[in-house]
């Protein structure tokens, strides 16, 4: 079954105790409000919002330079259009050239994130910033971390590079 986001709701017709919103979803989603929306009908009372991702200062950065300077260049915030990208490579570890090289994306802030959370009805439980980084895909200077997570190899309290959020209906 697939929907999208604005309409999962009317596709599923059913509550669930439990909504994951995963690492690298966010920024396929158009506007933060609308997604906790439907976050918010989907959860039954009781039901949790676990949420974890890149944390969106780094959508932000300029990911193309490798003089390990951490210089914003992209929105941090949400904006009506999406941020448009174009590579013949994934994102992910496949060295395969990609059938549609242009992708579009958008940034939402933490506050942005966390308003939106809490408009849907929600109640936050959690909301923590991670110094590392489950993906290789942002920095290739990014040193090793442990478990397979990278950081940032000088001064990593510098910057989150990723975020739990956590969240209850009532």
């Amino acid at each position: 079954m697939e929907s999208a986001v604005d309409d999962v709701v009317d596709v599923l017709r059913e509550s669930f105790d439990l909504v994951y919103t995963g690492v690298g979803a966010r920024c396929w989603l158009p506007s933060a409000q609308r997604w906790a929306a439907a976050v918010g009908r989907l959860l039954g009372p009781g039901g949790r919002l676990y949420l974890r991702d890149f944390h969106p200062i780094l959508h932000a950065l300029d990911d193309e330079r490798d003089d390990q300077l951490l210089v914003v260049e992209h929105p941090y915030f949400e904006t009506p259009e999406p941020n448009r990208w174009e590579s013949t490579v994934s994102y992910t570890a496949s060295k395969e050239a990609v059938a549609q090289p242009v992708t579009y994306e958008w940034n939402h802030g933490l506050g942005e994130v966390v308003q939106a959370v809490l408009d849907a009805g929600l109640r936050l439980i959690r909301l923590e910033e991670h110094r590392e980084i489950e993906s290789a895909s942002f920095f290739a200077w990014m040193v090793p971390a442990g478990g397979g997570r990278r950081r940032l190899g000088t001064r990593p309290e510098r910057l989150p590079l990723m975020f739990t959020l956590e969240a209850v209906k009532a």
